[in-house]
């Protein structure tokens, strides 16, 4: 396995709808790959927008978020990824205090924008988003959030009230040693395009959803 270094490269402020914000950026280098164009070790980019003071010993409201490039940019029905960002900005720009952590290269669940592109077509045809990955030979969920547990603990997180339905995360999180003191349910009410996503997530998923969303 290459060996992964997260290192702090660029902070901005970022004036926002909800209020400015304070970004991040992160690059993770594996040194064991080289990149062609430019000699340069390869690296990925991820961004952590803060607001207020967000070390210390009060937790803050803190929102790990998957790339999702047809929901979070192109407006998608099909999921409710870019919902859940907006409500994740607004909640913390609401308190006034927390981060949001933007992890690129998890689109799809980890299977990338062509596979998920495929994975529509296949759930048109019937099938659920389990299954349209399964038939693809690719795994249900693939991603990691160590990345962003590294980025966190740069920032001095290191208790937190954890934005999120995925009882997985919340588990990594405390298994790779930040303490997660609260789980904020961040729901969004279903559309005839998703409903069934929503349901999956649920029933097969894991997902803390309630029904009323779901109607």
């Amino acid at each position: 396995m290459p060996q992964e270094t997260v290192k702090h490269f660029a902070t901005a402020r970022v004036p926002t709808n909800y209020g400015e914000f304070v970004a991040h950026v992160y690059r993770v280098v594996r040194q064991a790959h080289q990149s062609v164009a430019n000699g340069l070790p390869f690296q990925e980019e991820h961004v952590a927008f803060a607001m207020g003071e967000i070390a210390g010993d009060e937790p803050p409201l803190v929102r790990l978020h998957s790339e999702c490039l047809t929901g979070d940019v192109l407006f998608s029905q099909r999921c409710d990824c870019g919902q859940q960002l907006q409500e994740a900005v607004k909640m913390i720009s609401s308190e006034g205090r927390g981060v949001l952590v933007y992890l690129r290269g998890q689109e799809g669940r980890g299977i990338g924008i062509g596979h998920k592109l495929r994975a529509y077509a296949l759930q048109d045809e019937g099938l659920d988003t389990v299954e349209a990955n399964e038939v693809q030979g690719l795994p249900v969920d693939s991603r990691s959030y160590r990345v962003g547990v590294d980025i966190l603990t740069d920032l001095g997180v290191r208790t937190l009230r954890l934005m999120t339905n995925n009882p997985h995360k919340h588990l990594e999180l405390c298994r790779r040693g930040l303490e997660v003191v609260e789980l904020v349910p961040i729901e969004i009410t279903a559309n005839p395009e998703n409903v069934r996503y929503l349901a999956t997530k649920r029933d097969r998923l894991g997902h803390l959803l309630h029904s009323s969303f779901l109607s």
